[in-house]
């Protein structure tokens, strides 16, 4: 590793973070750092096992912290640096946020042979979300729908 690379640094933030999250029983071996303006924002791991919310990436919590930070919900002048290719729900989290650059070490294959396998989100996504775990229908769309348009009417609504 390149100790001059200022990536390699924050890199090595978020894989001492994800040590820490392990070692701690918080959660899997997942790192993210939120850099700013080549400052560390947020630095989180995994806390699934901690909060027994599996929502809880190192990666959403990293964007959760960031924005409390930051007191905004775009982290569009932000960089993410994760220990692992994000997963799909962390993946999304990113683009909401708008985080126009992301860093990873790992792959999906790598976190695949450590226990962590996300292809069954993706094979559902490819088959228009029909598959065994998970059954989605529509109900009571019109009522629903009339939702976005009192957003659209909405005189003060803040878009994001």
């Amino acid at each position: 590793m390149n100790p001059t690379n200022p990536r390699n640094k924050f890199m090595q933030a978020a894989a001492d973070e994800a040590i820490k999250g392990m070692e701690s029983g918080d959660g899997g071996p997942f790192g993210a750092v939120i850099v700013r303006a080549g400052e560390v924002i947020a630095c989180e791991h995994n806390r699934v096992l901690l909060t027994n919310d599996p929502t809880m990436h190192a990666e959403i919590a990293a964007i959760r912290k960031a924005t409390a930070v930051l007191q905004r919900f775009s982290l569009h002048d932000c960089e993410l640096y994760s220990t692992c290719m994000p997963c799909p729900m962390c993946l999304s989290a990113i683009i909401w946020a708008k985080i126009p650059k992301l860093y990873y070490g790992a792959t999906a294959i790598d976190a695949a042979n450590a226990g962590f396998d996300d292809d069954y989100i993706y094979e559902f996504i490819k088959a228009g979300l029909v598959g065994e775990k998970l059954s989605i229908e529509i109900a009571d769309a019109d009522n629903c729908r009339e939702l976005f348009t009192k957003w659209k009417e909405k005189s003060d609504k803040n878009m994001y």
